[in-house]
């Protein structure tokens, strides 16, 4: 369908309660709760909850004559990309697709609303084409036009800041006084669209290193670093002073290691990021992890366990004192795990009080201390305060000493239910750390009631390959002797940016302590004689319950290997 000059403008909340698909009442509401926010009609209603994305599609693709495009499924070309000027792309939220095939003057191009007449004709005016406008999702074309043009822009902005110095030729002590003033230099819309392009692309790491050159940016997708961008060297200055003022760091010390956290809104959500900066050869090497205020509380089926994984994690919590703990390297997930285990304890019957260092997410009804050491408020001590508050649930955002640990199990035999993280590599070898760090074996057998040790694999994209596995790989998946196994192998898709994976699962290894269990860990018994009383009583290793999902085509057999190899696993 073309839209012309000459048509009638008409709205979409109009077509929607014409169709019966929401009520005059919705509209009204979702108008009011627009103005608010300030964002499109369509977006509001889907986030209220007025109508689902399905029905939304199929009245307006009836209703308006237009087709609907997915955007996650595109791959676009610069040339395409730039037919229409960015300015336009930004003010209307338009994504152009390429030409029509039948017809080279007709430009397709995605819209969130494809009835706006007055883009349609800027459109076409600024690209000299007919315009044939398709239906998308608005939070889609928003995170593709800060995939594609956001780059751009960034490289645009590092091109001003670049010019203004070498124009300028200031001294360092200039310099460092136009950094402090920072708020008109193009350097703030090049670190926001970092920062925002870290988001969007579902980065949980930032790394911008000063190379001996250039400036290196790289994004940590699922586990994996992906270079990005690469900036003139003489951006560093501009970009660490940025930062710093954004991240509440002192502007002028270059020397010393420095921490700060910023807290940003992309696409209206809230994303909380802890800044690091390191002195390194080349100047200073700032790593940022981003997290989501609501990517770290989700519901116990977002955690990727396996019915029989949730009815153990279950029995685990369901214990009225004790030391749950949950262990694995950094980046395993360990605190989306705690996080989603105090939710499922957060009843209005109990007192929850936690101690953790940085508090990572907010927790409506919980009780969240911070460490803080210039001011002596140690794990150790904000401990102790915490057992004279009354607590039913104490929460302690890592264990990482004798003196910790020791009240932690003395809190546990008095009554109270703890949970913590460590890091080890297994569920038995947590039991040999916690007496390593002085803890009696009876009194370990007897203040532990569950450990989890955990580590997250990615996930296959939808675009896997199946194959059949060989004979060596049989043996690696436990499942020798047995006909055509198939597995499957990533393979690379614009939906996946060409990685062949999408997001990541949760493989899990839990071993609730049962009174034999309690027995052999009283006899101070290593790690491999726990571990085979576990299995003894059902435990699943990290490697039994990879293999699970290898053979469910959920993730590759590479993925596995480096599960198994990091938990201590031979083959």
């Amino acid at each position: 369908m073309r839209i012309g000059v000459g048509r009638k403008k008409i709205r979409i909340g109009d077509l929607l309660v014409a169709a019966g698909a929401i009520t005059e009442e919705q509209l009204q509401e979702a108008l009011t709760i627009q103005k608010e926010k300030g964002q499109k009609l369509g977006q509001t209603l889907l986030e209220e909850g007025f109508i689902s994305k399905e029905l939304f599609i199929a009245v307006l693709t009836q209703q308006m004559g237009v087709e609907y495009i997915d955007l996650k499924g595109c791959k676009f070309d610069d040339d395409v990309l730039s037919t229409i000027p960015e300015d336009i792309v930004m003010k209307y939220n338009v994504v152009p697709l390429g030409y029509d095939e039948n017809n080279p003057n007709v430009l397709r191009v995605a819209m969130s609303d494809p009835m706006d007449i007055i883009a349609v004709d800027d459109i076409s005016i600024a690209t000299g084409t007919q315009v044939e406008p398709l239906l998308a999702m608005e939070d889609e074309i928003a995170e593709t036009i800060g995939k594609y043009y956001g780059s751009h822009q960034a490289m645009e902005a590092a091109e001003a800041y670049r010019r203004e110095r070498e124009e300028a030729m200031l001294s360092e002590a200039e310099e460092e006084e136009m950094n402090a003033d920072i708020e008109n230099s193009p350097i703030v819309l090049l670190v926001k669209q970092i920062l925002e392009g870290g988001v969007r692309q579902r980065a949980s790491d930032i790394h911008i290193e000063p190379l001996e050159t250039s400036v290196r940016v790289r994004y940590r997708i699922d586990g994996a670093l992906k270079q990005v961008m690469s900036y003139d060297y003489s951006l560093l200055s501009g970009i660490c002073a940025r930062l710093k003022i954004m991240g509440g760091m002192d502007i002028s010390e270059k020397r010393k290691p420095q921490d700060g956290r910023i807290s940003i809104m992309v696409d209206r959500k809230e994303f909380d990021i802890r800044v690091s900066m390191l002195p390194t050869v080349y100047g200073e090497k700032t790593v940022m992890r981003l997290t989501s205020k609501e990517g770290l509380t989700r519901p116990k089926s977002g955690l990727g366990f396996s019915p029989e994984e949730e009815k153990v994690f279950d029995g685990i919590l369901s214990n009225p004192h004790g030391i749950i703990l949950v262990t694995g390297p950094t980046g395993s997930g360990k605190s989306t795990t705690l996080y989603t285990a105090l939710s499922e304890l957060n009843t209005e019957d109990v007192n929850i009080i936690t101690v953790e260092d940085p508090v990572e997410a907010n927790i409506e009804g919980i009780n969240q201390c911070q460490v803080n050491e210039k001011a002596e408020m140690t794990f150790a001590a904000a401990l102790r305060s915490i057992l004279r508050q009354d607590p039913d649930i104490i929460m302690i955002g890592e264990i990482r000493d004798g003196e910790t640990a020791d009240i932690a199990v003395k809190a546990a035999i008095t009554g109270h239910l703890v949970v913590s993280t460590l890091h080890t590599n297994s569920a038995a070898s947590t039991v040999t750390r916690l007496i390593d760090m002085g803890i009696e074996p009876y009194t370990a057998g007897d203040a532990l009631v569950g450990v989890i040790a955990q580590r997250l694999v990615r996930r296959l994209c939808t675009c896997k390959q199946p194959r059949y596995a060989e004979e060596n790989e049989k043996r690696q998946l436990g499942v020798e002797g047995e006909d055509d196994v198939v597995i499957y192998e990533p393979v690379g898709c614009p939906l996946c940016n060409d990685t062949g994976y999408t997001g990541r699962i949760g493989v899990y290894e839990m071993m609730p302590v049962s009174r034999g269990l309690q027995q052999v860990i009283a006899t101070n018994a290593p790690a491999n004689e726990i571990e085979k009383q576990a299995l003894a009583e059902g435990m699943m290793t990290l490697k039994l319950s990879c293999a699970k999902h290898v053979l469910n085509g959920i993730t590759s057999i590479s993925e596995m290997r480096k599960i198994v190899y990091e938990a201590g696993d031979d083959y």
